[in-house]
């Protein structure tokens, strides 16, 4: 009885690896696809950027040219359950996110993600690369303040 237990526990282990396998195989090379679409977007923005660029008469025809691409990468991504990751005015997630840089902004809630250096994305609800982000900064006040209420609670033990 126990042999048949324990063989049972192997082919269900064995169907769940399959499984996974199946359904996260293509994750290494989704991941190293995202420079695809890093490449492309950074070449649509210098191309964008450039005066010299701007001024020639087929401007428009290779921009659209570039739109084209970058939908037709995001459409592939999308087909393979690959998402973005939107960030922008969220509350910064540690587990979608790595703060590159803190910037103030009265404006914003303290650890509001306020700009995005670089694209993340997921796989099938898995993360595939954090976005990386700037991220509003906590005033000084709020710190003494946090800090004094430590040492309060701290002394009242």
């Amino acid at each position: 009885l126990r042999t048949l237990a324990e063989m049972e526990n192997r082919r269900r282990r064995f169907d769940k690896e399959r499984e996974e396998a199946f359904e996260f195989g293509g994750f290494a090379f989704a991941k190293e696809s995202l420079a695809l679409i890093d490449n492309l977007e950074r070449a649509r923005t210098s191309f964008t950027d450039n005066k010299k660029f701007k001024e020639n008469k087929d401007f428009p025809k290779i921009l659209e040219a570039f739109e084209i691409l970058e939908k037709d990468l995001i459409s592939i991504f999308k087909r393979n359950n690959i998402e973005q990751i939107i960030c922008k005015n969220k509350k910064f997630d540690p587990n979608f996110h790595q703060a590159m840089l803190e910037i103030d902004d009265t404006s914003k809630e303290p650890g509001t993600v306020v700009q995005e250096i670089q694209k993340g994305y997921t796989m099938k609800d898995r993360l595939l690369r954090p976005s990386l982000v700037g991220v509003t900064r906590f005033k000084n006040e709020d710190i003494k303040k946090d800090q004094e209420n430590k040492d309060n609670h701290d002394t009242k033990k």
